[in-house]
């Protein structure tokens, strides 16, 4: 598998557990607001990091560090992801998988393997707004709903642990995506609420803005009656 980027250590990455972060390549979204614009762009003008490198990560630090979390780019691109989520469960931590949702066969296959332990996957917009959000004229659904289904099933059955997540950005979202998004995903185990800031490397910034913390608050309460768990993430 193609890695771009390591991030040794982090207690954000993947909640509860201490975990490094492995950076992927490529993505087949084109989000305004992306803040990996190389990595989507043009990811073959970055480094490329043997996977060794991870393995002898883990093996420095067995003991302290209890998973990986894979983010990109999108991940689920890469055709040797399985493989590589196999080898790190092999050394005894877990796995966490970030994803846009947009490849449910590779995402079912991985559950159904048990070689990811949390999923996180981005919920851009409310379905009406996806096209604005993602950058793709005409974009269809089907496959971000099949991959919400897919991913709340797994975790009624305990197959594994998961959260939503919307980064939510001034010039996109509004009341009613929060509205509908509730009715989407009611019931989610967990829906994070993402602050967004303008910041180098980013894709096409222009005309986003951060939401000021009183309207985050707002839309967490839009969703409170469909989605109990829900929190803010990265408001000031």
């Amino acid at each position: 598998m193609k890695i771009h980027g390591i991030s040794g250590l982090s207690l954000l990455d993947y909640p509860g557990n201490m975990a490094c972060t492995v950076f992927t390549g490529h993505c087949n979204y084109r989000c305004p607001f992306c803040h990996n614009a190389g990595l989507v762009l043009n990811p073959d003008s970055e480094p490329v990091i043997p996977e060794e490198k991870v393995f002898d990560l883990l093996e420095k630090r067995k003991g302290k560090l209890e998973g990986v979390a894979i983010t990109g780019g999108e991940p689920t691109l890469n055709r040797d992801l399985p493989d590589f989520c196999r080898r790190v469960k092999d050394t005894g931590v877990k796995v966490k998988l970030d994803t846009n949702g947009s490849n449910p066969g590779m995402l079912a296959g991985l559950i159904d393997e048990g070689l990811v332990d949390y999923v996180a996957m981005d919920i851009k917009a409310a379905p009406d707004n996806y096209t604005k959000a993602v950058g793709i004229d005409n974009f269809d659904m089907g496959q971000v709903f099949e991959s919400v289904d897919i991913i709340m099933k797994a975790g009624n059955d305990m197959k594994i642990d998961y959260e939503f997540r919307t980064t939510v950005v001034g010039g996109i979202h509004t009341d009613k995506d929060f509205e509908k998004t509730g009715r989407w995903i009611k019931g989610a185990k967990a829906y994070y609420l993402q602050g967004y800031r303008v910041s180098e490397g980013q894709l096409n910034p222009e005309g986003l803005f951060t939401v000021p913390a009183e309207t985050m608050e707002k839309y967490r309460e839009i969703l409170l009656p469909n989605i109990p768990n829900t929190s803010l993430r990265g408001v000031l």
